[in-house]
């Protein structure tokens, strides 16, 4: 069984339909990229997943659990948006330390993204004095902190150095060998050709195309992702 499944959903902001009746599966234990240009609903698919957007109609599943009916499924993602949003009078620690108070304190937690993106110093210090970096690597270390089966990463190495970026990038391609399902939004198409499976690719809501990496750059004769996605893009235009 799929790991995320999604059937007929539909979102709309007043006039705006962002999901247009879009039907989706997220196969476990791969590493999915959800791409398309801004306005396309990524944000809102993703938040709509995560119970944090509710939609007008349709279904979503995450491991079996219907989303929307019990919040207890969340236990087992791990997000990290695209701009990390904590108390800013907090150090990371106090961070760290309050949402594992919120999540019952559990044994076993992961915290060697600190000492691999070299967080100690940093951690000390009061959020609001963070660079933009610094917070990203905060929120990258709280999303693989429980060990989550499921990974929502928007747009992860966003203002990361690339000392940082390639340590988070080995942690990504660590967990979904290990099984763990990833999903994942980026506008760096060399990055997602490095770590995804699976590309959906969104327009106007809907899903245009959903395709291995490998598939999608052999089929169409380009060199890398980008430009496959490129060709891919400008002959629906064209037709």
């Amino acid at each position: 069984m799929a790991m995320i499944q999604i059937h007929e959903l539909s979102k709309r902001y007043g006039r705006l339909q962002v999901l247009d009746n879009l039907s989706l599966e997220v196969e476990r234990g791969q590493c999915t990229a959800i791409l398309g240009p801004n306005g396309a609903g990524k944000t809102t698919l993703v938040k709509s997943i995560l119970g944090l957007v509710r939609p007008e109609s349709g279904r979503i599943t995450v491991d079996g659990e219907v989303v929307g009916t019990d919040p207890e499924y969340r236990r087992g993602i791990g997000y990290m948006p695209q701009i990390a949003r904590y108390p800013e009078n907090l150090t990371g620690r106090e961070i760290i330390r309050m949402i594992r108070d919120l999540r019952g304190n559990p044994d076993g937690i992961d915290e060697t993204l600190v000492t691999e993106l070299r967080m100690e110093a940093e951690l000390d210090k009061p959020f609001r004095t963070l660079s933009g970096g610094n917070r990203q690597k905060v929120s990258a270390v709280l999303a693989f902190l429980f060990h989550p089966d499921l990974l929502f990463l928007d747009e992860p190495t966003a203002g990361l150095d690339p000392v940082a970026s390639s340590v988070l990038k080995d942690r990504i391609l660590a967990e979904r060998d290990a099984g763990r399902t990833i999903v994942l939004t980026s506008h760096v198409m060399a990055e997602v050709e490095e770590l995804a499976d699976t590309v959906v690719y969104l327009l106007d809501g809907r899903i245009h195309f959903q395709e291995s990496v490998r598939d999608l750059i052999g089929g169409s004769g380009e060199q890398t992702l980008e430009r496959a996605i490129a060709r891919r893009i400008t002959a629906r235009v064209v037709a």
